[in-house]
């Protein structure tokens, strides 16, 4: 994504904040609105035009009459009478984002909070999941000049898409997909609520070490915005593809495609149907929604629900979970699952969640989280028994330390990426020590030219041998159960790595005393002094 796009985005982030929606969480919901309103339209005469030239079925979304909610007197849309419908329906071409640019700015407003916002709430129709939680979705829009504004720049933004991905041969879909994503990271560089978010090139790892296949079922028990979720989705469509030899790496090394003849609409909806999320938050959920919607996947599962609660009873239900769950310290303990609550005696949500992960994997399925590094080394017995777990009755395959900076500019806290099978043995642990992620380590994050240790750090896991890394003086190396166990399941790499000792030699004191008074013929310390001094006051003159 180039920047003329990011500077129109920041631009259009700066006209919601300057047009009185100053919450970030609030701006960034209704950006997504408008955004999807502007997609629908687009996506929609892309299928008419491709059903007439190849002479194939499609009917438009926006074939017919629509009347909103508010004039529907509680009935469905079947059961409206045609007096209803002359007075109050609209014809859905209407509700184009193509025909919203005629007439006077505030009918257009008027036009979006009374029928296009409306129909788009209801499009996928009852019983999705997209429909279910745009329910108590709220358009806001609180001026008609920011109406104006961000009409005009989203129009805009499309424009660059389309210029750069005729220019540079990508795809629109996944151009399309970096604009959101890049406005969500404005939820974190903003200051707030940034803890929602895992930055890209760590998902891309993580999702990469784990390497789910088609046909699995694929979770996230407190995905956010989505960014696992969609990590799989585009590494499985990425296998798709028989040749990518013509693929570049993306800035952080990774490859990706995401459009492939394989990658059929019934493909699409069965990798879309593979995937199901959680959260706790319902705004969380719609922009995971959308992010996934915006990424290609028509159908998406994400759903309103706290998976640590006592309403949330899905057991041995994945081949793959993939999380970086809340750090959020205590959880209440009259609501914490029994299931859990038994296994492991602590209110702590990332103990928690390393149960609850554990207990939704089938028997051998695989969890790539991300966690404190607390959660290395603590002492208590609850944080003994987590670790315990994933290695007394799981095959905990891979250790990777993080820095602190990873998670600037809004949290510092060290982390960790665990992965393990559930079921399997563990005979011995990688361990790896990320020093390096590609990009500074203070607030500013800046990209580096290089990958840091990503491509490092996948390429050491998958040609990982127990036999050869037992060299603990570098960055990676294998530790045996037996020794972990005898250090009360700890995990640390510090524990295990072996500190490499520089041996200095000094010169005998004899020698450095005559070299200090002048009997190594030299004349001393003190000439060598007066002599640097006046060579110093020449260079003055």
């Amino acid at each position: 994504m180039g920047p003329n796009i990011k500077s129109k985005i920041d631009e259009l982030w700066n006209k919601f904040w300057s047009g009185g929606i100053s919450n970030p969480l609030t701006a960034i919901e209704q950006i997504t609105y408008l955004l999807f309103m502007k997609k629908l339209d687009d996506n929609d005469l892309e299928n008419i035009a491709n059903a007439k030239l190849t002479g194939g079925k499609y009917e438009s979304k926006f074939k017919g009459i629509y009347v909103s909610p508010q004039f529907r007197g509680g009935r469905s849309f079947q059961e409206l009478d045609q007096e209803t419908l002359d007075k109050y329906g609209i014809n859905k071409e209407e509700l184009r984002w193509s025909k919203l640019s005629s007439g006077k700015s505030e009918d257009q407003l008027a036009r979006v909070q009374q029928y296009v916002f409306p129909f788009i709430k209801e499009l996928n129709g009852k019983g999705t999941a997209f429909t279910k939680h745009m329910a108590n979705a709220v358009f806001f829009i609180p001026k008609v000049s920011l109406w104006e504004d961000a009409y005009n720049i989203i129009n805009k933004i499309y424009e660059e898409i389309d210029k750069e991905s005729n220019e540079n041969g990508q795809d629109f879909q996944d151009i399309q997909g970096d604009v959101y994503e890049y406005l969500l990271s404005e939820i974190a560089s903003s200051g707030k609520n940034g803890q929602f978010r895992t930055p890209r090139h760590i998902i891309k790892l993580l999702v990469e070490m784990v390497a789910p296949q088609p046909g699995q079922r694929i979770a996230d028990p407190a995905c956010g915005t989505g960014g696992f979720l969609l990590g799989a989705y585009q590494y499985l469509a990425t296998q798709l593809n028989d040749d990518l030899s013509d693929v570049e790496p993306d800035e952080d090394g990774f490859i990706i495609k995401t459009k492939s003849a394989k990658l059929t609409e019934e493909m699409k909806g069965l990798l879309g149907d593979s995937l199901q999320g959680y959260d706790i938050d319902q705004t969380m959920v719609r922009l995971g929604l959308m992010n996934l919607m915006m990424h290609g996947i028509e159908n998406p599962q994400v759903d309103y629900k706290d998976t640590l609660s006592k309403g949330y009873l899905e057991a041995s239900e994945y081949k793959v979970v993939l999380a970086n769950p809340p750090f959020t310290g205590s959880v209440d303990k009259g609501d914490i699952n029994e299931d859990l609550s038994l296994s492991l005696s602590t209110t702590k949500s990332e103990l928690l969640f390393i149960n609850r992960i554990f207990n939704m994997l089938e028997m051998g399925g695989t969890a790539g989280i991300v966690v404190p590094q607390g959660v290395l080394f603590g002492v208590s017995k609850a944080f003994q028994e987590a670790r315990k777990l994933m290695i007394e009755q799981s095959e905990l395959k891979a250790v990777v330390t993080m820095p602190s900076g990873v998670f600037k500019p809004y949290a510092g806290v060290s982390t960790a990426l665990l992965i393990f099978t559930k079921g399997g043995e563990t005979e011995k642990v990688w361990f790896y020590n990320m020093e390096n992620d590609g990009r500074s380590l203070d607030d500013k994050r800046e990209k580096s030219e290089s990958y840091g240790d990503l491509q490092d750090i996948l390429s050491q896991y998958k040609a990982r041998d127990p036999k050869k890394d037992s060299d603990r003086k570098g960055k990676y190396f294998f530790v045996p159960k037996k020794e972990i166990k005898a250090e009360k399941y700890d995990l640390s790499y510090s524990r295990y790595k072996e500190i490499v000792y520089e041996e200095i030699e000094y010169d005998m004191p004899n020698v450095i005393l005559k070299k200090l008074i002048g009997d190594d013929g030299e004349g001393g310390i003190e000439k060598r002094i007066i002599d640097g001094l006046k060579e110093l006051k020449e260079i003055l003159k």
